[in-house]
């Protein structure tokens, strides 16, 4: 009788890799950009929290 061979599944890759977020430091600017970048963003839940109170 053959013994069946198991193969473990192959290990993510957990490498660290560089993040721009970490690297570049906040500027007053760019955080007043992405305030007003997400301004759809904050209307639609202010739009769906009012419809499920």
């Amino acid at each position: 009788m053959d013994t069946p061979t198991y193969d473990p599944p192959a290990e993510p890759d957990r490498t660290p890799r560089p993040s721009t977020i970490i690297d570049a430091p906040a500027t007053l600017a760019d955080c007043a950009q992405d305030y007003a970048d997400a301004a759809p963003v904050r209307a639609t839940l202010d739009k769906q929290q009012r419809r499920a109170a």
